[in-house]
């Protein structure tokens, strides 16, 4: 065994005390991705020229930097979503449905002020001139080129609606706004994958673990202490003990990806950039899954999921992926950093796109947790103990320093 001077055991120590409590999970903030509450103040339209919040497009501020454009049948084209809203006429002069093309959040945002613009002027619909751009028509960085900037106008195209068209875009949680032109009002988004860290949460309440016994439990009744089934690196099930939530909330409504799988038939709801492992196409090994961003999944790939009376895990096809909403999140930790939800594999962690170097993060963690278990047995200690309801502040603080050493950019890519 190596041997320790006293600088290194006293950092072991700090550290460990500072990872008794906080943990990364699925991002260290739960800032709703819904809108903004309009309210009964009065609403003050925005000047011609001018923007809101006052910083450039592409900051931190406001939308953040261009990711590259998005490719008609590239890998980041499949997270680009259509919308269908009735209440949003879409201008589509190419007739190709570029314009209907968004992403989750640009969605979510728009839909939320076609509401707000049918509420302010009775009989008028929000009208959407340019969305997704696969032509080349705008400057090389616009945000147009990945489906998280608009322009928009309203139907009666009454240009002295634009400047409170515009307040009603803020209004309806749009990261920047910009009253563009006199032809129209220009709004885009934060990349979808910016916003998983503020979308805590991993799994939603109704999700179900499987205890060592075989007996299936509601995450809303997992206890710190509990012994649920997991999986080692070689994808071997064992059972792993529950060391504590990263995140829990009973009342906390999100946005999830659901996983439904063929033969055995499974369910799986994870957020989006949650970690579960995959595999392209047919697999018939453990070997070629690797962990991937829930949100990557598509029908056709392979998950491992639970075979019927007491098999392992076998490969299970995915049918379908689909968003739903949920209430309740939940993100427990185990000390393999695996566990079973629904009866499929699943990583505890998120966020980074490994789940090899986030279990390293946690080794002092679990360190920590070992040394605890020699000491004499506590009154409050093993199965039965309840979870303190939130999330870890720890998150936050291990989520900014590695935003720092790799970039924000390199989180979630």
């Amino acid at each position: 065994m190596p041997r320790w001077n006293p600088l290194a055991l006293g950092l072991l120590g700090l550290a460990a005390c500072l990872l008794a409590a906080p943990v990364l999970g699925c991002g260290p903030g739960r800032g709703p991705v819904g809108r903004r509450r309009l309210g009964r103040r009065q609403l003050s339209p925005l000047l011609y020229k001018q923007f809101v919040p006052n910083v450039p497009e592409q900051t931190l501020g406001a939308s953040g930097k261009a990711e590259g454009k998005v490719l008609r049948g590239s890998e980041r084209f499949r997270d680009l979503v259509p919308n269908y809203n009735p209440d949003i006429i879409f201008k589509d002069e190419e007739n190709t449905g570029a314009d209907r093309l968004m992403t989750e959040r640009c969605k979510e945002r728009v839909n939320s002020l076609a509401i707000a613009v049918m509420n302010m002027w009775p009989g008028v619909k929000l009208r959407v001139t340019e969305g997704w751009d696969e032509d080349g028509h705008h400057l090389p960085d616009s945000l147009h080129y990945e489906g998280r900037a608009l322009d928009i106008t309203t139907s009666d195209r009454d240009r002295h609606k634009y400047g409170m068209l515009a307040r009603l875009a803020v209004e309806a949680g749009f990261d920047w706004v910009y009253y563009e032109s006199k032809a129209h009002v220009h709004v885009s988004v934060k990349a979808d994958n910016s916003l998983a860290v503020r979308t805590g949460g991993c799994f939603p309440g109704h999700a179900t673990v499987t205890l060592q016994s075989g007996e299936r439990r509601g995450l809303a009744d997992l206890r710190q202490g509990d012994w649920v089934l997991g999986a080692e690196p070689g994808g071997r099930l064992v059972p792993t003990e529950v060391l504590l939530f990263l995140d829990r909330d009973l009342r906390q409504r999100t946005s999830f990806v659901a996983i439904e799988t063929a033969s055995p038939a499974r369910r799986l709801l994870l957020t989006p950039s949650h970690l579960v492992f995959a595999a392209r196409g047919a697999a018939n090994g453990t070997a070629a899954f690797l962990p991937v961003f829930a949100r990557r999944v598509r029908p056709g790939d392979a998950v491992l999921a639970h075979g019927a009376g007491g098999q392992g895990l076998r490969p299970a096809r995915v049918l379908r992926v689909s968003r739903e909403d949920g209430v309740g999140v939940f993100a427990p930790l185990t000390s393999h950093g695996t566990l079973l939800v629904n009866g499929v594999l699943a990583s505890c962690y998120a966020v980074l796109e490994s789940h090899r170097w986030a279990h390293r993060a946690f080794a002092p963690l679990r360190l920590f947790h070992g040394l605890l278990s020699l000491l004499p047995a506590r009154a409050e200690a093993g199965n039965g103990t309840a979870p303190e309801a939130g999330m870890h502040w720890y998150s936050r603080l291990l989520y900014r320093l590695a935003g720092g050493v790799l970039g924000h950019e390199a989180l979630q890519a």
